[in-house]
């Protein structure tokens, strides 16, 4: 049967225009899937970017938070946030674990911001004024008199926080006890080996005193660290006028030990520089001069010369000295002194410096000692602290000389 074109093409849509609709229609859908992706993408994006804002931007974020609160120190000395931190990622902290580090800086800083921190010479140990204030702790004691017997009675009950004197960071204490002004007839405590918090618990009786002269007399105790090789170290003293206690009964006290009249001021002052170097993991000790030295010779004067001690913990490794100023009380020596100290002995090392006055004809006195360590007196306390703190720097300072 044949048909007519013509007749065919007004009945019904064309190939072409079939091909053509179709092709249209499969665009449209694409391009609104496409752009549904999108948008779904970019919400996505934008509630992780937001929340990532909100982790770390915001000043109330519960990373400032942890680092607040949950800050100690480990063995190491630094400070480390032991608490997890929200909202950090796995990604977050494997890059910091790969961060590089200098392993030298690393220990140096440690050590620096330990000593710093934990060195007993901090600002609370000065006064108002800015002087130092040294803490040589407090002696109990009790005294009373025994009327029939006429005997005065003094017990040594204890004594607290004492200072350290010896390398080994702790003291060997013990008490004597006067009636000033008698200073020829005393009596002394047990020795308490290592031991800055002793208990004596001794009693002492001072027979045959009339009431009348004790009352005239002054009770004088003088704490005093034991040496077995050299002489004893006073730690500190306290007196009290007997007139001023009621002896009827046992009166018991808690005294604050002061510096003892015999002690620092009247030996002298020494003026030295310190100089850290922790690359080269040692300190260069400079003996600069001295000034008003106690004057040791018949003649009122003294021939000194100074030692330089490294110590580390208790023992000894490495003595320096200057030369002798001969008939000088304030000497000029000017010599420097090098220690090979390594970074992480830095806490247990000690710097003992004594000024010594040169006899030829018998033993060498001594005139006066200054420790210097991260756990001395406040004065050497804050120079090692400024030498930690200022590396490779010369940092000098005066020192009081101690008995």
């Amino acid at each position: 049967m044949y048909l007519d074109p013509e007749a065919a093409s007004a009945g019904a849509p064309s190939r072409d225009v079939v091909l053509v609709s179709a092709i249209i229609t499969v665009s449209l859908s694409v391009t609104i899937i496409l752009c549904g992706i999108c948008q779904w993408c970019q919400r996505r994006l934008g509630k992780r970017y937001k929340t990532s804002l909100e982790t770390v931007g915001t000043p109330d974020s519960s990373r400032g938070r942890s680092e607040k609160k949950t800050i100690k120190l480990p063995a190491g000395g630094k400070a480390v946030n032991t608490a997890p931190v929200p909202g950090q990622t796995q990604q977050d902290e494997s890059d910091r674990k790969t961060e590089p580090r200098s392993s030298v800086s690393d220990l140096v800083n440690s050590l620096t911001s330990e000593m710093l921190m934990l060195s007993p010479g901090s600002e609370d140990d000065e006064g108002h004024d800015g002087s130092n204030r040294e803490n040589l702790g407090r002696i109990q004691f009790s005294v009373g008199y025994n009327f029939q017997e006429s005997t005065l009675t003094v017990k040594i009950m204890k004594a607290q926080e004492l200072p350290a004197k010896d390398f080994s960071g702790t003291s060997d204490p013990f008490v004597k006890i006067y009636l000033l002004p008698d200073k020829k007839h005393k009596l002394e405590t047990k020795v308490k080996r290592k031991n800055l918090n002793p208990h004596w618990n001794e009693t002492f009786l001072f027979e045959g005193f009339p009431y009348e002269k004790v009352v005239q007399r002054v009770l004088y105790l003088q704490v005093l660290d034991y040496d077995r090789f050299s002489r004893n170290d006073p730690i500190g003293e306290v007196s009290i006028p007997l007139n001023k206690v009621d002896l009827t009964q046992m009166q018991t006290f808690w005294k604050d030990l002061k510096p003892c009249s015999d002690g620092s001021g009247s030996r002298g002052e020494l003026l030295l520089s310190l100089c850290y170097n922790p690359s080269a993991n040692s300190i260069v000790v400079n003996i600069i001069k001295a000034r008003n030295l106690k004057a040791m010779d018949i003649g009122g004067t003294s021939d000194p010369y100074v030692k330089v001690w490294l110590m580390y913990k208790d023992k000894r490794v490495e003595k320096k000295k200057t030369v002798v100023m001969k008939r000088c009380l304030n000497p000029v020596f000017n010599e420097s002194f090098s220690f090979d100290i390594p970074t992480e002995r830095l806490r247990e090392t000690t710097i003992v410096i004594t000024v010594m006055d040169k006899d030829r004809l018998s033993r060498n006195d001594v005139i006066g000692k200054i420790y210097l360590s991260w756990k001395s007196g406040p004065g050497e306390v804050k120079h090692w602290k400024d030498m930690i703190a200022r590396p490779r720097q010369a940092v000098a300072q005066w020192h009081q000389l101690k008995a």
